[in-house]
């Protein structure tokens, strides 16, 4: 199975459902949908896989060893899988459950300059806006100055965009049509697309504010990491953040999945009504009446995994910007870009070799235009990633403003 320096554990030590293990039948029709798999061909980086070393591990029939930690690292958590299984495994669960009993276990070989970045990211910077911004100030600078490579992850920061606060028109107190959810990172560092999707809700007749206090960080990449006590912290502060009934609309596809599931997170009557309320922004933009005029541009539509496999939602974005846009699709169906949140830094090499495939997919479903790309992706990370990559990535919110018609132009550069 897998080998490696070995640390003692008692049977069960993983806490898995053995419902939920038992629910795979190894028949393998996961593995074409499998990135890590596809890219490397090894069974241990499937879900088929990794699903039957947890059951060793977790049976007390193998150890927490140093590769049964790479197999689990390893996963992008994309959950295309969990779309192709036919016994509908819940392999995304599985997985958290893993990594958090991983995290809880002792990890000696995890070098101490990575527990180092962990906590100052997880702990110190995300849950914390003021001093994420204060951070990203410094990014700024740091690239004026040259010293950040083009490609290092970073977008193109704008000392204009950080200076002004998001801003809506607003609503009365408790009178508000919609809640507009900035998060963390995204707000930072891709501002301009909040500013976007502002306008296009706006211009479809609705009044958006945005969350109270403690709506900093939804807590997404804490519970993909196995920090579940501080993921359910975060929850529990976005969910008091945004009271009432009104929608929660959120342009982050991986943001929006995870407030969908804080009803399972949490456990509470509270957490599921919240999560009843959270729509994706074209979920929601779907249902308003917008004047668009048809741009004569095509654009590739590239599917975030957490809007295509757990929101379920990626029909949305074709119906919102296809009276505007002429739709190229590629023929991967849907296969993960390598984003995967801190994949991209965590498995630099792997994360490069799955998203070289997913470029090379997006060139062939731009061929018949003859010109370079415009692709479409609602989700900060696989836009960063992709961009990273040398393409030109806009969020569906912008490509909509930019084709509001002139009587609605005039709110997108607020």
């Amino acid at each position: 199975m897998v080998t490696g320096a070995r640390e003692s554990i008692a049977p069960g030590v993983l806490g898995l459902d053995p419902a939920e293990l038992g629910s795979c039948v190894a028949c393998g029709l996961c593995l074409p949908h499998c990135p890590t798999f596809r890219v490397t061909g090894l069974e241990i980086a499937s879900p088929r896989g990794r699903i039957a070393a947890m059951r060793l591990v977790d049976e007390g029939a193998a150890p927490i060893d140093r590769a049964f930690r790479d197999a689990m690292e390893a996963c992008v958590q994309c959950r295309g899988c969990e779309a192709a299984c036919p016994s509908s495994v819940p392999f995304g669960h599985l997985m958290e459950s893993t990594r958090a009993a991983l995290e809880a276990a002792p990890r000696r070989e995890r070098p101490w300059r990575r527990r180092a970045a962990e906590w100052w990211g997880y702990r110190v910077l995300l849950p914390h806006h003021r001093r994420l911004m204060a951070a990203t100030w410094l990014a700024w600078a740091a690239q004026r100055l040259g010293l950040v490579p083009r490609r290092a992850g970073l977008p193109r920061l704008r000392a204009r965009s950080l200076a002004r606060p998001l801003r809506p028109t607003g609503a009365p107190a408790g009178a508000a049509d919609v809640y507009l959810y900035p998060g963390c990172v995204m707000d930072a560092w891709q501002r301009d697309v909040h500013r976007a999707a502002v306008a296009v809700l706006e211009a479809g007749g609705g009044s958006v504010v945005l969350p109270g206090p403690g709506g900093d960080c939804c807590g997404a990449l804490h519970q993909h990491a196995g920090r579940l006590d501080e993921a359910r912290r975060l929850a529990g502060r976005v969910v008091a953040s945004m009271p009432g009934d009104a929608p929660i609309v959120v342009d982050s596809a991986g943001c929006g999945a995870a407030m969908k599931s804080y009803g399972d997170l949490l456990g509470t009557p509270e957490a599921r009504v919240f999560s009843a309320r959270v729509r994706d922004f074209a979920e929601h933009v779907r249902e308003r009446d917008l004047a668009l005029r048809p741009t004569g541009r095509a654009v590739v539509v590239q599917d975030p995994c957490h809007l295509r496999h757990v929101q379920r939602a990626a029909g949305a974005v074709r119906d919102v910007l296809s009276p505007a846009y002429e739709l190229l699709e590629t023929d991967d169906d849907g296969l993960c870009c390598g984003a995967g949140g801190t994949y991209q830094l965590l498995r630099p090499e792997l994360s490069a070799a799955i998203r070289d495939r997913k470029v090379a997919e997006i060139a062939r479903a731009a061929e018949p235009t003859g010109r370079a790309p415009v692709v479409a992706s609602a989700n900060p990370g696989c836009a960063l990633h992709l961009t990273a990559a040398g393409l030109e990535v806009r969020h569906p919110a912008e490509l909509l403003a930019d084709a509001l018609s002139a009587r609605d132009e005039r709110t997108v550069d607020r």
